[in-house]
């Protein structure tokens, strides 16, 4: 029963890290809404991981592999969403400030006459 579920464990890692490889590429790429997707099926993945019995994958070479690959990913992944996010924000932030000002009707300085 042990050897089965780090066989699951080891394969649900394997997954994960795979995932997080789709993710960091399509992060870059800017291709958010896959990015999103994937975001969905990593966080099944987690889900599935964490309803396995008891095993003792984590003590093992291989998770150590692979954990030493998945944390730089994941620190890259969430540098690049938080950069994402910033810049979405300020093209936000941006845009409201076009709509305020039409809003309240004052033209730009290139539409007064002088």
């Amino acid at each position: 029963m042990l050897n089965e579920a780090n066989e699951a464990a080891a394969k649900l890692w394997r997954k994960y890290l795979q995932m997080t490889e789709e993710l960091l590429k399509f992060i870059k790429s800017g291709d958010v809404d896959i990015f999103l997707e994937l975001v969905d099926q990593r966080v099944a993945i987690v889900d599935k991981m964490k309803e396995l019995p008891e095993h003792t994958f984590r003590e093992t070479e291989e998770f150590r592999e692979l954990v030493k690959k998945i944390k730089p990913m994941d620190m890259e992944i969430m540098y690049k969403a938080r950069t994402w996010l910033n810049k979405s924000r300020q093209q936000s932030s941006a845009v409201k400030a076009y709509d305020l000002t039409s809003a309240f009707g004052q033209g730009s300085i290139v539409n007064r006459k002088y």
